[in-house]
């Protein structure tokens, strides 16, 4: 019983962030007709406030994110056509990032590096696990095997650190930037305020459970190895 019980817990905290987040923002992705402009043209107003003139704002198929390489806000379709809280709130959290980049946020640059380590990382660790059975079928030494699971298991490591790195960043972005700006510039009543607050939590939880996610599979195959 206590074991069903930790393991319902443990979907909660999984998927349960990821699931409260996506109905967070299908909830308030009503368009507002009395907003003056959609989401680019919110992202285009603070950038040009922020003195970020030269950073581009695009529409994107792969998901709202700022591109530090390009110096580009990209939204996805509903959010930068779109003229809801959901856009606003999205936004500006991508404005945050570019206004952290722009006062070289140490904790930004320490994600983007890490990044740039984990893609290779993971590369290895695939290889890695498809490996192993092969390796040892061929030397028969288990040793072998052991050592590849411990490659993977640092791909999982630096993964990990990705996202516990991500998560003061996005943090941040959406309530050390992006809410004073949306604040000082009383572009919402207090009650759209509220909404925005949950809008900008919800996304920041759903990294939060990545990072948990990340530690679970961690867990586990430190677990296999010491079998």
């Amino acid at each position: 019983m206590h074991l069903v019980i930790l393991l319902l817990l443990l979907l909660a905290l999984l998927f349960g962030p990821q699931l409260w987040a996506r109905s967070v923002l299908s909830r308030h992705s009503k368009p507002q007709d009395h907003f003056p402009g959609n989401g680019e043209a919110f992202a285009r107003h603070l950038l040009n406030r922020a003195g970020l003139e030269k950073v581009a704002v695009e529409q994107t198929a792969l998901g709202d994110h700022y591109d530090p390489a390009d110096r580009c806000v990209r939204l996805s379709e509903a959010n930068f056509t779109g003229k809801s809280l959901t856009a606003v709130a999205v936004a500006a959290h991508e404005v945050g990032h570019a206004i952290q980049h722009r006062d070289d946020d140490p904790r930004l640059a320490l994600r983007a590096r890490l990044v740039k380590v984990a893609q290779v990382t993971e590369k290895m660790g695939s290889m890695a696990m498809f490996a192993v059975p092969v390796l040892v079928g061929f030397t028969r030494a288990p040793s072998v095997g052991v050592l590849m699971f411990v490659v993977g298991l640092i791909s999982l490591g630096v993964s990990a650190l990705v996202h516990l790195v991500t998560l003061p960043v996005e943090w941040d972005a959406s309530f050390g930037k992006a809410m004073p700006m949306i604040k000082a510039g009383q572009y919402l009543t207090q009650a759209e305020e509220l909404v925005a607050k949950k809008i900008l939590r919800a996304c920041a939880l759903t990294y939060l459970a990545a990072s948990l996610s990340s530690l679970l599979n961690i867990w586990r195959w430190i677990r296999f190895i010491r079998r």
